[in-house]
């Protein structure tokens, strides 16, 4: 509705005609758009914080669980004959090695595992970190099973991992054995005819008659089974376990120390690229490119493209799109 208002300037009176809403709830509120991506409605300053990234793995506590050993370097793979050990063996045992240019180097079962299988034939040619042969463990180990999609974050470097039972000790550290790939069936080669005759002949010649066929003793006289993908590792000694009994392991799989981090809102792009909006003094904005280290889903690290001092805005810039191709059999304008 009209409202007048007599206002006194200089003797005069003037009436001067105000509006006014009706209504007994005052003027409407406003209601603006939300603001796009791109504009700056909250800044951030870099900050430093120590970072980890993590893998949970679900497992248990198994008994003689086997492991992997892989192949030091590229090369051709050479076995030698182990025997089956008479009790847990104290020391590593050397089972072969890989040549190239015409220098060996060796790999071994570790002390208190014993050999279990080779995983490929023998002057077969491999890759580095490739499975070549099997042990098993002695004892007590936990053994957790990895889909795919956790291999390759494990698979680039375990540098830690922690040890829970359920309703149990922990967390307590465990030493990770051999390798998480996948493992075939594993074979136990017969001892060479000549030995055998020989052993033949020996037991013949000292009961005076044939003995019975006995268990091959080059290697543990049986196979390793296949395997899926896992890590198997073993808790300190004066953790007690139970077969079978449920456990969780935390791998930490990369560290980074005094990381130099923004929100990850700020960010734009990964994969180790990306693109932040730096907010100058005087208001004015510039598009800088960064390079990405870890995140832990809160924070990413910044690992260069940026000194620390810098104001970011929150949310990051928008990419740009990528120019439309004109298809060429389209109709050309004005023709």
């Amino acid at each position: 509705m009209l409202k007048q208002v007599l206002v006194r300037a200089g003797g005069l009176a003037v009436v001067v005609v105000a509006a006014t809403a009706c209504g007994s709830s005052g003027a409407a509120p406003s209601n603006p758009d939300l603001a796009p991506r791109g504009t700056a409605m909250t800044t951030a300053k870099p900050t430093r914080q120590d970072l980890t990234n993590k893998v949970s793995l679900t497992g248990k506590v198994t008994m003689n669980p086997v492991f992997g050993l892989v192949a030091p370097i590229d090369g051709q793979v050479r076995f030698m004959d182990v025997k089956e050990p008479t009790s847990t063996p104290t020391v590593a045992t050397r089972i072969g090695s890989v040549w190239a240019n015409g220098e060996p180097t060796w790999f071994e079962v570790p002390a208190g595992a014993a050999f279990s299988g080779r995983l490929v034939d023998d002057k077969a040619t491999v890759t580095a970190g490739m499975p070549v042969a099997s042990a098993k463990l002695a004892g007590y180990g936990i053994a957790a099973d990895i889909d795919s999609a956790q291999a390759y974050r494990i698979a680039d470097g375990a540098a830690s991992v922690q040890g829970q039972i359920k309703n149990g000790p922990g967390p307590f550290p465990c030493t990770v054995l051999g390798t998480i790939a996948a493992l075939p069936a594993g074979t136990v080669p017969a001892a060479p005819p000549e030995e055998k005759k020989d052993e033949e002949k020996d037991k013949t010649q000292s009961t005076g008659a044939p003995q019975a066929p006995q268990k091959d003793q080059s290697g543990t006289g049986q196979k390793s089974e296949a395997t899926g993908l896992r890590l198997v590792c073993t808790a300190p000694g004066d953790v007690k376990l139970i077969n079978g009994a449920a456990a969780t392991l935390e791998v930490v799989t990369q560290t980074s120390a005094n990381a130099l981090v923004v929100p990850v809102e700020a960010v734009a792009g990964g994969q180790g690229n990306g693109k932040v909006e730096i907010v100058k003094a005087d208001g004015s904005k510039v598009i800088a490119d960064v390079v990405l280290g870890l995140t832990d889903g809160k924070v990413v690290e910044i690992k260069s493209g940026l000194t620390g001092d810098e104001t970011v805005s929150l949310p990051g810039p928008n990419l740009p799109t990528a120019p439309q191709q004109q298809d060429p059999n389209s109709p050309k304008s004005g023709s």
